[in-house]
């Protein structure tokens, strides 16, 4: 009698289909526990005030979608019938939020309601059917690559998107895997709907979702810690890492979520890059849009790690990967992995797994350091978010170095307010000075900044982006200047015996500064962008955590007078501390731009 065939997940067989072991769940009850000691998962109460804030979302899309029809003339039966329903996606749907993160949240309305009635009618609904006080900040931003009102409910961050389909009604059984619902859309709805519509289609292509979501916990959090979560600047974001968690799953579709974090790093970091990462084989549809397809589309050829949206029209979510940053990646697959093996083995735990960068403590001796410094605080978020988003192809040009081995960008900024009193100062403080710092910086090293113009900005380049104009006597104060620095640490070739280094990249970070100036909306003497050089044991105080060891200045060198030559100083020479202070301060850099005046 011929055995039953297991099921396949994804587009080839699973490697095993071994049931668990004994000790696999005992690391996995021990990884439940460590994520519960890292706060990773949210309590019974806020998540049931999770839900009844979403069913309120829910009622009120009902009752603006009503509104605009009435206004549209429509009957009162097919006032009635529009209805409209608002769908999850990112971390809520995919089950893997914890204390503090946002719902990003979809309302899908029918044809005869527009962006522009979103944007202008959903508001007031809002407003109308809320408990008083019960809306903490509410921020439209229609002009983002996905348009999006930002809002602030009770303690709870929800991300609305919009998007409408060529129907008459909307009923709360609709289902948006259907690729018929895309037609004549937009490339803007098809954006807005494709969050969701890859969400459910990951949860469906994994073999057991509890297991998936222990893992992808797992694997977010150790991202997160290891400063390689960020697609903006080149590493994966939350979908990609989720697509390569479910990956994983479907090749050991019995396993453990503890297995699955091991075989994760292994597979991942031997994965035959470039060949792409798929879930289910890439489909065909009915609209005309790109597919990724390298044998079609040369830029497709050019992605370095793809991993490929599993929904119509499919998508590489890691377009944005460099050489430099999957060389990061892979190194820490390769420790990650390493850690899991040891902790099989009862050596090391799960919380060595989940340990901090050492990005400013040990990685590098020297780094650039990217200052966008603005007048007022508006400016500032949106030309912050249009040089964060533009990082990438500086990335691009240093990968091209033959002395630079790897060009690690910091995946967050760090935001500083300075206090400055004549030119002098304000030229320090755009040049990357905190000497006139005025109060604490702020970081973030999770999901995303909470600044709503930055983030637009960040995923849109900035180019629909708004800046409001400085007023004389309102936010804009001469003496304040608003900076955010962007970090890249770099990891030099080693040398050949006898040979020196040199280093010279004073043309690429003119190029980069003028790609960034050339946005239409920039401003002189609003806006400004400086790239400087840094040693690690130079870097501001703000960069470590409480009880980071951070590097220290090399003690002098005793050579002897004949040695010393008048010869040009390469990188490497910055570190000679028999030299004065003040003749070292030496920009590797080479641009010599004079900074506006305050």
């Amino acid at each position: 009698m011929a055995t039953q065939q297991a099921k396949q997940w994804g587009v080839t067989p699973p490697i095993s289909t071994a049931l668990p072991a004994a000790e696999e769940v005992t690391a996995n009850d021990d990884l439940i526990s460590e994520l519960r000691a890292q706060n990773n998962f949210e309590s019974p109460i806020e998540t049931e005030r999770r839900k009844q804030t979403l069913q309120l979302i829910q009622r009120v899309t009902v009752e603006f979608i009503k509104t605009v029809s009435r206004k549209k003339g429509l009957t009162p039966a097919a006032v009635e019938a529009a209805g409209g329903k608002i769908f999850t996606f990112g971390s809520y749907r995919l089950g893997v939020y914890g204390p503090g993160s946002d719902i990003d949240t979809l309302i899908v309305a029918p044809k005869h309601v527009t962006i522009e009635d979103f944007f202008a009618d959903f508001p007031p609904s809002l407003e109308r059917m809320s408990l008083e006080g019960a809306i903490e900040k509410l921020t439209p931003v229609p002009d983002a690559f996905v348009p999006i009102i930002k809002l602030e409910y009770a303690g709870i961050s929800i991300d609305l998107i919009f998007a409408r389909l060529l129907v008459p009604s909307v009923p709360l059984n609709l289902d948006l895997k259907n690729n018929d619902y895309l037609r004549g859309l937009d490339e803007k709805e098809v954006r807005s709907l494709n969050g969701t519509r890859v969400t459910d289609q990951i949860l469906e292509l994994v073999p057991q979702q509890k297991t998936f979501r222990l893992a992808l916990r797992a694997v977010k959090l150790w991202a997160q810690r290891r400063a390689i979560y960020s697609n903006v600047v080149g590493f994966p974001g939350g979908v990609a890492w989720a697509m390569l968690v479910a990956r994983v799953c479907q090749l050991y579709p019995h396993a453990t979520g503890s297995v699955i974090v091991g075989k994760f790093f292994r597979i991942m970091n031997k994965w035959a890059w470039p060949q792409p990462v798929l879930l289910k084989p890439i489909e065909d549809g009915p609209l005309q849009m790109k597919i990724w397809n390298p044998k079609i589309y040369h830029g497709d050829r050019y992605h370095l790690m793809p991993i490929i949206t599993p929904a119509y029209p499919s998508m590489c979510a890691t377009h944005n990967v460099s050489m430099s940053t999957k060389t990061v990646i892979l190194r820490e697959l390769q420790r990650g992995g390493d850690i899991v093996d040891r902790i099989f083995m009862k050596q090391l735990t799960w919380n060595d797994l989940f340990a901090r960068h050492s990005f400013f403590s040990q990685d590098y001796k020297y780094y650039l350091c990217i200052t966008a410094s603005s007048k007022t605080k508006d400016a500032q978020s949106v030309w912050s978010g249009l040089v964060e988003s533009r990082i990438r192809l500086l990335i691009g040009a240093l990968d091209r170095k033959q002395t630079i081995s790897v060009a690690h960008p910091f995946p967050k900024g760090f935001e500083r307010v300075h206090s400055v009193k004549d030119h002098q100062e304000a030229d320090a403080v755009r040049n990357g000075s905190t000497l006139y710092q005025t109060k604490d910086p702020r970081v973030d090293s999770g999901d995303g900044t909470d600044d709503t113009a930055h983030t637009a900005a960040a995923s849109n380049g900035a180019d629909d982006s708004q800046i409001s104009e400085p007023r004389a006597n309102g936010n804009s104060d001469s003496r304040t200047i608003y900076t955010t620095t962007y970090y890249i640490g770099l990891e030099m070739r080693p040398l050949e015996p006898g040979a020196s280094r040199s280093l010279d990249i004073s043309t690429d970070a003119q190029i980069f500064k003028s790609t960034c100036i050339s946005w239409t909306k920039y401003q002189p003497g609003i806006n400004d962008l400086a790239i400087t050089h840094v040693r690690s044991f130079d870097l501001p105080d703000d960069v470590f955590q409480p009880g980071e060891i951070r590097p220290t200045r090399p003690k002098k060198k005793i050579i002897k007078r004949s040695e010393v030559t008048a010869q040009k100083r390469s990188i490497d020479a910055l570190d000679d501390a028999t030299r004065p202070d003040a003749k070292r301060q030496i920009s590797v850099i080479g641009i010599s731009d004079t900074a506006t005046p305050a």
